[in-house]
């Protein structure tokens, strides 16, 4: 039996199939716990969840999950590989959700055997996906709240953003807080300055000679606002960063708890530069990819640093890879950037790149392909990354895997 699953927001489509492509069963369904349930316990009459595969035009979202936690195979299509597809059942590529979902059933019918089935992720690397990417989300938030207090401050009290630079971030945010506008730093001077830097931890890299002059020597708004609307603007715009900076901070200890206990971190913790945080996107990205690669070349691929090839008669073209899986792409990449600094291994790699006349930017993408392999020797032969051994060697050996059908 095969199941086509046309998913929307509010019903969904379902047809079942047989192996001579006989429609046995259909129904549509809303998007509401009644109508899962009954959907779920309509496909086990059907037969076992085990030999029931779904295709479906997604690879996340309720309907997946739902369908992975009652135990069927799920094998995501590709909507544009899909609407490629529609011309085999017809000229006029006709569209509707009985005829979606009987479609997806068809082509898993006659094509399932060449595509990948979703495989559930370990708990614990769920949960450290999800704390890695709300941070990255909230990293993300953070920058463009800084961007634009300092477009306010540009805009109200130049001087403050001359210093605001100069300042460490937590003393920075504390000294808008305190002095908002102009009129309420008027009577500051060097020594004031220093003395109210010092009381909060400031590290003294400028003096507050330095600091005050920055603070005089700045343009004067024009601001047609009145001084308690600017100073407002100011002090709100301070409190979201310093909002947007406490929730990081609680991430943070939430990922180097979930790293400590993960099953996965001994691995590779021991690798170059590699931080809590880094380490808990290493596995978060990395892993669940890890689970479901059948070799280490499609490891590679899914990571998104090797390029694609694309030959044809004399034509030969080498690319960017765009279909991957970025979030792992960032998070790799990310750490092969810092492990350059700590191992004279990966250094000789990046700057053997580089003098191939490499951009930084593809240098970093061959260094993450190599550790890439690292972890799949490790991964795969269960052993934790030893830096004294994998120094010693220079490289991995790792006989060749046998390519297989993704």
């Amino acid at each position: 039996m095969f199941i086509g699953w046309d998913w929307a927001t509010e019903t969904h489509d379902v047809t079942v199939m047989d192996n001579t492509g006989k429609r046995i069963d259909r129904w549509e369904l809303a998007h509401t716990e009644e109508g899962f349930a009954k959907t779920l316990a309509v496909l086990r009459e059907h037969g076992d969840p085990a030999d029931l595969p779904v295709a479906i035009e997604t690879s996340r979202g309720l309907a997946v999950d739902r369908l992975l936690a009652a135990g069927h195979p799920v094998v995501p299509v590709h909507p544009n590989a899909f609407n490629a597809m529609r011309a085999r059942w017809g000229a006029s590529k006709a569209k509707t959700n009985a005829g979606d979902s009987m479609k997806l059933a068809d082509y898993l019918r006659t094509d399932g055997h060449l595509l990948p089935r979703l495989e559930p992720t370990e708990q614990a690397t769920l949960d450290l996906q999800a704390l890695t990417r709300q941070r990255a989300d909230h990293i993300e938030a953070k920058v463009t709240a800084v961007n634009q207090l300092a477009a306010v401050l540009d805009e109200h009290w130049p001087g403050g953003k001359a210093v605001f630079y100069e300042l460490d971030s937590d003393i920075a945010l504390a000294f808008l807080e305190r002095y908002p506008a102009p009129a309420s730093a008027a009577k500051l001077t060097a020594k004031r300055l220093e003395a109210w830097c010092k009381r909060h931890g400031y590290s003294g890299r400028k003096p507050g000679s330095v600091l005050i002059e920055r603070l005089r020597s700045a343009p004067k708004a024009a601001s047609r606002l009145s001084e308690a609307v600017a100073e407002q603007l100011v002090r709100v715009q301070v409190q979201l960063v310093q909002g947007i900076r406490a929730t990081i901070r609680v991430l943070d200890k939430a990922i180097t708890a979930a790293v400590e206990t993960h099953p996965y971190a001994p691995l590779f913790a021991t690798m170059p530069r590699i931080g809590k945080v880094s380490l808990g996107q290493v596995i978060g990205e990395i892993g669940p990819i890890l689970e479901r690669a059948q070799s280490c070349e499609q490891l590679i691929a899914e990571a998104g640093v090797v390029p694609v090839t694309r030959a044809s008669g004399k034509a030969r073209t080498v690319s960017f890879r765009f279909a991957a899986n970025r979030r792992a792409r960032v998070a790799l990449t990310t750490f092969a950037d810092n492990s350059r600094h700590g191992s004279d291994w990966a250094a000789k790699i990046y700057s053997d790149a580089r003098a191939r006349q490499k951009r930084h930017p593809h240098a970093i993408r061959i260094l993450a392909r190599a550790w890439l392999r690292v972890m799949w020797a490790c991964w795969r032969t269960g052993t934790c990354y030893d830096p004294l051994i994998h120094q010693a060697n220079s490289k991995i050996n790792t006989p060749a895997d046998q390519l297989l059908a993704a």
